[in-house]
């Protein structure tokens, strides 16, 4: 996560005030700036998260492994 120190620029934005601090409740964060830099790094996370999953995905499906609905439930 990057901390104040890290910043290189700034950077303005016209932000609807309402989700900011609806973020920032939610996030637990004491500031705006905190708010969105723990926002961006969520979103950059979640990104991540995607991209390995559908990796495996992917890994998976190319196994060629064979999946049977045994119960018969996917018919339905």
């Amino acid at each position: 996560m990057r901390t104040a120190r890290n910043r290189v620029t700034h950077k303005h934005f016209r932000l609807d005030p309402a989700k900011i601090k609806r973020a920032q409740r939610l996030l637990k964060t004491s500031t705006e700036t905190e708010t969105v830099e723990r926002a961006l790094d969520i979103a950059i996370t979640e990104h991540e998260r995607n991209r390995l999953t559908r990796e495996a995905n992917e890994r998976f499906l190319r196994s060629g492994i064979e999946i049977r609905d045994v119960y018969g439930k996917l018919a339905e």
